[in-house]
């Protein structure tokens, strides 16, 4: 890996740009050098937003992801909005209710039930940007399993901590069920 450019994309409160900087925490735990940013419009909740994450093994020279190797999204506005920015070598993750543009071009592409894994088998929606990060973490190995429950740990509400983990693992199992070209 020479550096992976990474697009969180969803609903504002999904918590998302939460998922952005644990992983780019991760990273560094790592040793790696991660930048983390986001963007979101003036409707916060609710509307678009996208946490990015550049993950290298060298220095980064610039700080905003310019053309993603991987883009997850949790809503059909963010899906729409960003994920023809993709490359064409890379990975999409969505969310299995969201509907892919038929022009899409991207090698693999994997549909998965991330909110309805959250929502039914964690017991909690809010989680949902937990098991999409054990997905991406998962899928790319960015960094360790350790080190991404060690910022999860670190970044999450206390009390929570059983919740988020069992959210991590959820994503991990769902990421063991894909096979990439």
């Amino acid at each position: 890996m020479s550096q992976t450019e990474i697009r969180f994309s969803g609903s504002g409160g999904q918590g998302l740009i939460t998922a952005g900087i644990i992983l780019a925490e991760a990273a560094l735990y790592d040793g790696k050098n991660a930048i983390q940013s986001q963007s979101y419009g003036p409707e916060a909740r609710g509307g678009a937003s996208k946490a990015e994450v550049i993950i290298s093994n060298e220095e980064i020279f610039y700080p905003k992801v310019q053309v993603p190797d991987l883009s997850l999204s949790l809503t059909q506005v963010a899906t729409d909005k960003y994920i023809m920015e993709t490359k064409a070598d890379g990975l999409v993750i969505v969310d299995s209710k969201i509907e892919l543009p038929n022009d899409l071009d991207v090698k693999n592409v994997v549909s998965l039930p991330i909110l309805e894994i959250a929502t039914e088998k964690v017991g909690k929606s809010i989680v949902a940007n937990i098991v999409a990060l054990g997905v991406v973490a998962g899928l790319t190995g960015l960094a360790t399993k350790e080190n991404v429950e060690k910022a999860v740990l670190g970044r999450i509400p206390k009390g929570t901590e059983d919740l988020n983990k069992m959210a991590l693992a959820e994503g991990y199992k769902l990421a063991e069920s894909v096979t990439l070209k």
